[in-house]
């Protein structure tokens, strides 16, 4: 039961999301939804500011399930989240190699999650982003390698879970929303809803 019972009872919330983070997220804020998948593309113009490259992907996520836009009760909630260092925005990890050098890179570094979320209903469409700085110590190698051999991150942008060992004994300090850095801005997304 949570106070956005009473309000959008009438309508389906549906998360368009594979993330079993941002599932979880959901359903401990105590909405009541559910999951729908598609693969999209998640290419995006390179001429895009890192805040912006979240919010176009979001959109881009939203809009591969147009069809559901056409029915008056829905509502879709997509998200995408981003890793930069600096400039740079760190994807997924392609295999162990390629994790390696990513935590190599963020080691004791401050680094920015973003995380794009898109709220669409027939009528309605609300879109923000939200920024978090994420602090790692100096990560030795075997504690990198402990890591990716124990926690496998490889469908992580950063490779790297916050919720995970890593997050626990390499995280120094977080400014912003941690559930953001998770994948999904929990409050943020409960009060749009809230308002929608």
């Amino acid at each position: 039961m949570t106070l956005l019972s009473g309000k959008l009872e009438q309508f389906e919330i549906l998360l368009a999301s594979k993330s079993p983070r941002r599932e979880q997220l959901l359903k401990d804020a105590g909405i009541k939804f559910k999951i729908i998948t598609k693969d999209v593309d998640e290419s995006y113009p390179e001429h895009l500011r890192k805040e912006e490259v979240v919010l176009h992907l979001a959109v881009k996520k939203v809009e591969a399930f147009s069809e559901l836009m056409n029915q008056e009760k829905v509502i879709v909630i997509t998200a995408d989240t981003i890793v930069c260092l600096g400039e740079q925005i760190i994807g997924k990890p392609v295999d162990f190699d390629h994790a390696v050098k990513i935590l190599k890179s963020l080691s004791g570094k401050m680094h920015e999650v973003f995380t794009g979320v898109c709220i669409s209903s027939q009528k309605k469409k609300e879109l923000f982003s939200v920024r978090s700085e994420v602090y790692f110590k100096s990560l030795s190698e075997d504690e990198i390698y402990f890591y990716l051999e124990h926690f496998k991150p490889y469908d992580k942008a950063g490779a790297y879970g916050i919720q995970d060992w890593i997050g626990l004994i390499g995280i120094e300090k977080i400014n912003g929303s941690y559930h953001n850095v998770m994948g999904l801005p929990v409050k943020e997304v409960y009060e749009c809803l809230l308002n929608f």
